[in-house]
């Protein structure tokens, strides 16, 4: 991997239609002031992933974005939402080519160059799996998508429907075979050369575009799963499996090209080593994510007992546009708690817009409008204060190490709750300490200290508080620390 920049990045995931929508409505790439700019590198964030800048296609709107299930989500989310609201999904691409509302090629490369220049990188989109259900691709490269014939198309109107541009062809829905298809799309044929072709084109041009690309469902196209998925028109239409994996070939061309363009795969099913060994830099760690929500700490611990150099390739999420908002599933404490955890852990520390502010509405993709929500102003310091002390050198170049949490005596098994482990960098030493748990819970915690004074001093970050220790205590015993219920520490070591 080759990705220049330090071991433990942070990206920030942008809803970039609405978050432009917020700025007001004649805001584009070019209107992004340096200042907003100049606040993410202060934050330390290393990668905006500006989700959302490709054209979608408007002639699906009316007929799949006004379905139930949608209808009840907007009045969930946007009370007073109106029909001009609803502009499509951003995942039904028409071709890769930015939508016009919010700027030009030309001033999205001017707004990649600002980001470079402040070491911020630029990740933009890319759906391998489908395009829109009526893209304008279905006329000009029709053999890139996956057909059908009129017996299946009778069998499954559902999963299939009539090209846009012949009623006597049929094409698949995109889909992940474990739900229903997402009918505003049209499936792309992973087992046709010509498909695999026009991805790794569109790919290469990216390259010129944007410093990486956040792949979604990067799993669905891999051969397995893809013939899995779509057996029975596979098998009649006489397609075999290709030789290569899809990813193998694209991800391969693509680092001709641009050695340090940035692949994170969008990932579920334990495919993540799988899609790292395929070439992915990252891969989404969703397993993380959902033990934080359980709350499993046994598994939290396990989990992050993995290989190193796997850790290192994994995404750590709270929340993104997929997932309920982390204030909402966790609670105020416990997702402070979490995100302790996750920005100080290896791999990509990722966030979504709003997550800092305590917002707590999951908005559905197709609306272009958001509600007002009131700022969680604790949620706001404390993201502020853990950004401020994250950007340190130890926190991004660091030697990471798991540590175990010691029973205090034997009545006491609260240690059980607390999850810790060490930064170092050449003379720096900071530990990290969460009570990932409802109890006021209490550990001692061994770790070397390569001081010559007797005692330490523990200056812990993001609570403001000193303390002093004796260096042969914490060889005997170990560190005694106790906790809040979903309270952390971060201690700087010095002598």
């Amino acid at each position: 991997m080759n990705t220049n920049f330090t071991n433990y990045p942070r990206m920030l995931e942008i809803n970039t239609r609405i978050w432009m929508k917020r700025a007001g409505n004649n805001f584009t790439f070019s209107s992004i002031p340096d200042g907003q700019i100049k606040t993410w590198q202060d934050m330390g964030i290393d990668m905006i992933w500006l989700m959302g800048i490709w054209e979608n296609n408007k002639e699906v709107i009316s007929e799949y974005c006004f379905e139930p299930d949608l209808i009840s989500s907007y009045n969930s989310a946007l009370k007073d939402w109106q029909p001009e609201d609803v502009v499509g999904s951003p995942y039904s691409i028409d071709k890769y080519e930015i939508n016009p509302a919010l700027g030009t090629k030309e001033e999205l490369l001017s707004f990649k160059q600002r980001l470079n220049e402040k070491g911020i990188k630029l990740i933009l989109d890319f759906v391998s799996n489908h395009f829109s259900a009526k893209s304008s691709l279905i006329k000009n490269n029709k053999e890139i998508f996956l057909f059908a014939d009129e017996y299946i198309f009778k069998n499954d109107p559902y999963t299939f429907y009539p090209s846009p541009v012949n009623s006597k062809e049929y094409l698949a829905h995109g889909r992940d075979p474990l739900f229903p298809p997402w009918k505003d799309t049209a499936q792309v044929n992973f087992f046709s050369s010509e498909a695999r072709s026009y991805l790794i084109s569109v790919l290469n041009d990216l390259t010129n575009l944007c410093d990486g690309v956040r792949c979604d469902m990067a799993m669905l196209p891999l051969n397995n799963i893809f013939y899995n998925t779509w057996i029975g028109v596979l098998k009649k239409h006489g397609y075999e499996k290709p030789e290569k994996e899809f990813w193998k070939e694209a991800i391969s061309e693509v680092k001709k090209i641009r050695e340090d363009f940035i692949f994170i795969a969008e990932t579920y099913w334990d495919l993540e080593w799988q899609l790292q060994n395929l070439g992915f830099d990252f891969t989404y760690d969703k397993k993380l994510t959902d033990r934080l929500i359980s709350g499993d700490i046994r598994s939290i611990k396990d989990h992050l007992n993995a290989e190193m150099s796997y850790q290192e390739k994994s995404v750590r999420f709270l929340e993104n546009h997929d997932e309920d908002r982390s204030i909402v599933k966790l609670g105020r404490e416990r997702s402070m708690a979490a995100a302790v955890i996750i920005s100080t852990i290896p791999g990509i520390a990722f966030y979504f817009d709003g997550q800092c502010e305590g917002k707590r509405i999951k908005l559905p993709l197709q609306l272009g409008r958001e509600p007002e929500e009131k700022r969680d102003e604790k949620i706001k310091e404390f993201y502020r204060l853990l950004f401020s002390i994250t950007k340190q050198e130890v926190f991004r170049t660091g030697n990471w190490k798991l540590l175990e949490a010691l029973q205090v005596n034997n009545s006491d098994s609260t240690y059980e709750n607390l999850l810790a482990w060490e930064l170092r960098k050449d003379d720096e030493l900071c530990i990290v300490v969460v009570n990932y748990n409802n109890t006021t819970s209490r550990c001692r915690l061994k770790f070397d200290i390569s001081l010559d004074s007797n005692d330490i001093q523990l200056s812990d970050l993001l609570n403001n508080i000193t303390y002093k220790r004796s260096v042969k205590e914490i060889a005997e015993k170990g560190l005694f620390v106790e906790l809040k219920s979903f309270n952390s520490h971060i201690f700087s070591i010095s002598g």
